[in-house]
Formats: structure tokens, C-alpha cells, sequence
């Protein structure tokens, strides 16, 4: 077997402040795995910049200049972090055996990376990053992730607990999950229905090194129920459920109300009607939305819109340029 090409594949959102500490960590990282001659000397990192508005694209083509390993692709616009992960994955994986992606901000352990190529060779065609623990974040965050974990797999979903976008594919591995063509994006439960042999790597999870998460409460809760509407329609039955619920109440207490009628003793006041009422037009607004998240979903993916414009590739550039220096040669 030769040596497999692997590409890192790093989405960048204004990462200024980590970047060159990012590519300089990286780098040494695959001059070891290339000096135990476990991969090819033309592996990259490709660095994805999601539109930022600091100066990371403008440190991505410096470093590109002096550092061959590194190399960019630079997005019209931002597109989200899912989005410009697989905008990464699809241009690496034309010239890739193997990729493995990662954030920039230095949380997950690269020292790991050499584990992943290690299982690669072992077989394994997923190799999960899975954090050991979360004794890192705060109570709030930690509890709320461990109840999110067990309510997807509840609700039927196949998520791989405290595993975020930190894994190793293989080229075949990528070629099916390229199949997947829907726009909302949740890569954490795609990867999974793609199959094939799989395995866990456990690491600590460190502090960020520097800059601000991009992940805020508010985009962390949008994600976590993007995770839920694009792979379950468990919500939808659920209010379902409660409406039946709530008619068979309904039900039941206009039977009393006429009992009471009936036998002469009418119960007079406001309070019991206007509850009732907020209660009933509360779970009609929540159903409504719930329903119209799903149909804003359908929305967006009978319009094939492409997920993600590329204004600048030097990772190509690179590639076209060495199969006409190779054909020039022959």
C-alpha cells in the first residue's frame, strides 16, 4: 500500500488571532507523521475562510508563500461552519486519500491526528474524535449537552455522544457522503448513515487558544435543532400527540360543564376561560411553528441552491499546475 495523500481541512471565521499559531501546530504535526513515513509528503492543510470580515484570508495566502503544506480556498461569502466544511471536504477529496477535519481554534487535541492515519491504516474508514471528558465547559453547557445527546437518541437519531466535526474519512467514506445532497447540513448525523468501518480516538479537549468562540447560546441552540428537524419527525408527532391530548380535555370538560348545567349548578368566573384559552392558543402557535420549521426546511431544499461559491482555490491551482508541469515532463 503506498502512502496515502491526507488533507486537514481547517474552516476559518475570523481567526486571525489563531492562525498562524493553528498553521505552525499543524505543520509539525504532519512533518512527524511524514518523517514515520505514514503518509505522503504532498499532504496540505486547507484552510477554509467562511467569509471572514478580519485580516485570515490575507494571513492564509502569506503563509501559503513560504509554508508549502498550507493552502486556501476562499468563500464568496459566509456560509456557516457546516457549509464551509464540506466546501473543504469536496475540493480535498479530488486529491486526497484521506481527510481529517478540524477547528481552528486548537480545542481538539492534534496530537491525536497521528492516532487517526494510524487506525486509517489499520482499516478503518471513519476514525471519530471523541472528547473524554467536558470538564472544560461550564455546568450549564455540559448538563445541556449531555440532555441533548439522549434526547437525539430518543428521538431515533445516531449521533456519536461528545463528537463534534473532529474525524478522519477515507476517500470512499467521502465519495458517499458527497451523496447526501440536501442543504441543511448537520454533518454530525450524516456522517454516521454513511457507514463502513468505523472507530473512536478519546482526547481532552483544551482551552481555546485564542479569539472568541464563534459558537454562541443563541447558534448553539439553532444548530442543536437543526440537528433534530433534519433527522427526526418526532417533534411533529409529538404535537400531534398533544393535540389529540389536549381535544380529549376538551372533551372531557364540556361533559362536565353540561353536567353541571344540567344538575343547576353553573360555575360563573373568567380565570379558568382566559387559562384555557392561553393555554389552548399557546400549544396552536408552538404546533404552527414547529410545522413551519419543517416547511421552511422543504423549502430551502426544493430550491437547490448551491450550498457554498468559491472565489479563491490555490489547493487546485496547485494540482493543475502539476499535472502541466507532469504532461510538459512526459
Amino acid at each position: 500500500m503506498n502512502q496515502p495523500i491526507l488533507t486537514i481541512v481547517v474552516p476559518c471565521y475570523n481567526e486571525e488571532d489563531v492562525f498562524k499559531e493553528t498553521a505552525s501546530q499543524l505543520s509539525h504535526v504532519l512533518e512527524a507523521i511524514i518523517a514515520d513515513k505514514l503518509i505522503s509528503s504532498e499532504s496540505k492543510l486547507l484552510f477554509v475562510d467562511d467569509g471572514s470580515r478580519d485580516r485570515t484570508w490575507e494571513l492564509i495566502e502569506s503563509e501559503g508563500e513560504h509554508n508549502s503544506f498550507v493552502k486556501g480556498l476562499k468563500l464568496a461569502k459566509n456560509v456557516g461552519h457546516q457549509n464551509a466544511l464540506m466546501a473543504g471536504l469536496e475540493t480535498a477529496a479530488k486529491q486526497s486519500d484521506c481527510i481529517i477535519s478540524i477547528d481552528a481554534d486548537l480545542q481538539d487535541d492534534i496530537d491525536v491526528i497521528q492516532t487517526f492515519v494510524e487506525k486509517y491504516w489499520e482499516g478503518y474508514d471513519i476514525v471519530y474524535g471523541v472528547r473524554d471528558s467536558r470538564e472544560t465547559d461550564t455546568i450549564f453547557k455540559r448538563t445541556t449537552a449531555v440532555g441533548y445527546y439522549r434526547l437525539m437518541g430518543r428521538l431515533g437519531i445516531n449521533l456519536v455522544p461528545n463528537h463534534a466535526d473532529f474525524r478522519l474519512m477515507s476517500k470512499r467514506a467521502l465519495e458517499e457522503l458527497f451523496k447526501f445532497k440536501e442543504t441543511n447540513l448537520f454533518l454530525r448525523g450524516l456522517v454516521p448513515l454513511v457507514g463502513f468501518s468505523s472507530t473512536k480516538v478519546y482526547y481532552d479537549r483544551k482551552e481555546r487558544f485564542a479569539g472568541e468562540s464563534k459558537y454562541p447560546l443563541k447558534k448553539m441552540l439553532a444548530f442543536a435543532f437543526d440537528g433534530i428537524s433534519s433527522f427526526s419527525v418526532t417533534p411533529i408527532r409529538f404535537v400531534t400527540f398533544i393535540g389529540f391530548l389536549a381535544m380529549f380535555f376538551s372533551i372531557v370538560a364540556g361533559a362536565y360543564a353540561l353536567i353541571q348545567d344540567f344538575l343547576g349548578h353553573t360555575v360563573s368566573g373568567w380565570t379558568s376561560l382566559v387559562i384555557s384559552i392561553w393555554f389552548v392558543g399557546g400549544l396552536q402557535l408552538m404546533g404552527l411553528g414547529i410545522i413551519g420549521e419543517y416547511i421552511g426546511k422543504i423549502y430551502f431544499e426544493v430550491k437547490k441552491r448551491p450550498r457554498y461559491a468559491i472565489e479563491k482555490d490555490s489547493f487546485s491551482a496547485t494540482q493543475t499546475k502539476k499535472q502541466i508541469n507532469e504532461a510538459i515532463g512526459h
